[in-house]
């Protein structure tokens, strides 16, 4: 019986499974590092409070439950060999014939990953709860300061990265400072919180057209939040930023400008390009391997523009589907199609009611194209009760302003530990 293995459970691999789930006489094994599928476009609400981990991720077990054919194992890989035909996890070894790495990417910090600890990415769930806990702890600190430096410095939020996830999350964090925490706290006036955008280029969304791009910026704008553009990071530290000779004192940094492939293409021994993704055939297979596969963020797939399809959810979802039928193709001795990707059009959200819509040929900003945004991301949530969940939630969060998921909630579980809190400058209590 023939043996597919899928390495990572993104929308590349999840999309891959369901397309070979019940068919007969294959076998099918998904590893991936957690139990969960994780739909990142809506990360950035979970790291800004407007959604909870569990409304944007399904357990891969459950999604797959039904195909008899597929098993879920829980795992980190470590290698692959391709001579013998098998992965190597940290729980053993896994034979394959057809083998396909989707492991998707993680941060970049430009040959500086000691800034990681100054200023996280938002890739994982963890991530993204680190997040909320440090924005929405500086402005804990900042209600028991009574030292206006100090409060200026914790106030202060720099996001470093023009794109979508940069966009999303200043555009986010200037909202809820200005409508939704406003009213909630007495010593500090949390509306009069800064937010710096850095981006390095010219303008930010650069993916998107100038005209797309001028009225994010705009938007962005009316919600408070400062753009720096030409602005590349020289430096980040635990008190803020460099940006060449000019220094943004700050509590709360956010990465969001760079990605790079997983390592574990490059390990193999594969061709790989300066962002660690493997260069693949037009059939998404290695060259010198054709029963190895590359999928998502991790390939680098030119044969269709000349240029690397962008890192997305609807490519990895594409390629997920055409490899599955591939495969199928392989087995009933069909000759194989080259991948071709259908290019729906791209999309980023910038606070309540804006957003930027782009594709075949048209370009819509505002309320409308929030709209659009809004049904697109329902529509993709895995499973009906996560997408009754989010709509609830932000049907709610649209008429209230208010934000259901504001939980500071560190990873420290014993009770008899000692607690560590940030030295503030100065406290005091309220008479």
């Amino acid at each position: 019986m023939p043996r597919v293995v899928i390495v990572g459970g993104g929308f590349a691999g999840l999309n891959l499974a369901k397309g070979l789930g019940n068919v007969a006489d294959l076998d099918v094994t998904l590893l991936d590092r957690t139990n969960h599928h994780l739909f990142q476009p809506l990360l950035y609400q979970v790291a800004m409070a407007g959604l909870s981990p569990a409304e944007i991720a399904a357990p891969i077990r459950s999604v797959l439950s039904r195909y008899r054919n597929v098993r879920v194992l829980q795992g980190e890989v470590q290698s692959v060999d391709v001579q013998r035909q098998c992965v190597c996890a940290d729980f053993g070894e896994v034979g394959y014939d057809y083998l396909v790495l989707a492991c998707g990417s993680r941060h970049s910090y430009f040959g500086h990953d000691e800034w990681e600890e100054n200023a996280p990415g938002l890739k994982t769930l963890e991530q993204a709860t680190e997040i909320r806990r440090r924005v929405l702890s500086a402005y804990e600190e900042a209600e028991c300061s009574t030292s206006p430096e100090a409060r200026k410095r914790l106030l202060t939020f720099v996001v470093v990265g023009g794109g979508p996830t940069g966009v999303e999350l200043a555009g986010a964090i200037g909202e809820m400072s200005r409508f939704t925490l406003a009213r909630d706290f007495r010593n500090i006036d949390a509306a009069s919180a800064r937010v710096v955008l850095l981006e390095a280029g010219p303008r930010i969304l650069n993916m998107f057209s100038e005209k797309s791009s001028s009225r994010a910026a705009r938007d962005l704008e009316q919600l408070g939040v400062q753009i720096w553009t030409g602005s590349a990071v020289t430096k980040i530290d635990e008190d803020g930023v460099e940006i060449g000779n000019e220094r943004i004192s700050s509590a709360t940094v956010l990465w969001a400008a760079g990605v790079k492939a997983s390592s574990l293409g490059q390990a193999a021994g594969f061709e790989v390009d300066r962002q660690g993704r493997v260069v693949v055939e037009p059939d998404l297979s290695v060259k010198g391997h054709p029963r190895v596969f590359i999928a998502g963020d991790q390939a680098n797939f030119t044969h269709q523009t000349g240029r690397p399809l962008p890192g997305t959810a609807p490519v990895a979802m594409q390629q997920g589907r055409y490899l599955a039928q591939l495969i199928r193709d392989d087995l009933a001795g069909r000759t194989r199609k080259p991948f071709q990707f259908v290019d729906k059009g791209q999309m980023a959200t910038i606070g309540r009611s804006r957003a930027v819509v782009e594709g075949g040929g048209y370009k819509l900003a505002g309320f409308f194209a929030w709209v659009i945004w809004l049904v697109v991301h329902i529509y993709y949530l895995t499973g009906f009760q996560n997408r009754f969940l989010v709509v609830s939630k932000w049907a709610w969060s649209y008429l209230s302003f208010r934000r259901g998921a504001r939980l500071i909630v560190t990873k420290e579980w014993r009770f008899n530990a000692p607690r560590e809190r940030p030295a503030v400058p100065e406290t005091t209590t309220r008479s």
